[in-house]
């Protein structure tokens, strides 16, 4: 007696936790990498204690968040999705301070706003396309209120080339935003496939793309 295949079927909810349980290391170490970064730049565009003292309790506040979330994540006690969602906007909220406080740089002055990036793209990699599109627009609302307030006339002297360079900006978040969530997205349809026993994507391309086979010719 043959026995008969059996294949788990995952329903939309449990896919969605797994995606937020599997994603939060992928979010967490995003957030590493932007304290390590933040970091080294602090250290190596300090040029008086003065200066270290005022811009470094940025990161520190950042990597005392993020250590508390990796602790809990680590000991199998991870956040749900609400929680994940409130860490990843008090990111946004940290990295927007710095671009409004950081001294002697402020606005589209401040280079600090490459950090927007890794934190748009790991949020993407692990949230559905409504929940990333909405991080993704407050992410580029945030910091283009930012330049408009404190950079306001210089976004539009000479030939307003300095608006051409924030919207260059903005475009790039946006992207990192898209290109997650569609890696995302086939991620999902590959293990929704999989898990349904339905052919892959690319097992339809060989498919289609193998050469069909030819007729006996008739004698």
């Amino acid at each position: 007696m043959e026995a008969k295949a059996v294949r788990e079927v995952r329903t939309h909810e449990q896919a969605a936790l797994e995606d937020v349980f599997f994603g939060q290391s992928v979010i967490l170490w995003a957030r590493w990498s932007v304290i390590l970064a933040g970091a080294v730049l602090v250290l190596w565009t300090s040029t008086t204690v003065a200066q270290l003292t005022r811009t470094f309790p940025f990161f520190l506040v950042l990597m005392a968040m993020n250590f508390f979330l990796h602790g809990r994540y680590v000991m199998g006690s991870p956040l749900n999705r609400t929680v994940v969602v409130a860490a990843s906007i008090a990111d946004l909220v940290l990295i927007t301070a710095i671009v409004v406080f950081w001294p002697g740089a402020t606005g589209l002055n401040n280079q600090f706003f490459v950090l927007y990036y890794p934190v748009v793209f790991a949020f993407a990699l692990v949230f559905p396309r409504v929940i990333e599109a909405a991080y993704t627009v407050l992410a580029i609302v945030a910091y283009a209120a930012v330049c408009f307030v404190l950079s306001g006339p210089v976004l539009f002297a000479d030939g307003a080339l300095n608006l051409k360079t924030l919207m260059m900006r903005l475009i790039v978040m946006a992207a990192m935003g898209f290109l997650g969530n569609y890696y995302f997205r086939i991620q999902r349809d590959r293990l929704r496939r999989v898990s349904q026993g339905t052919p892959s994507a690319l097992d339809e391309l060989k498919a289609k793309l193998a050469p069909a086979p030819r007729r006996a010719a008739r004698s």
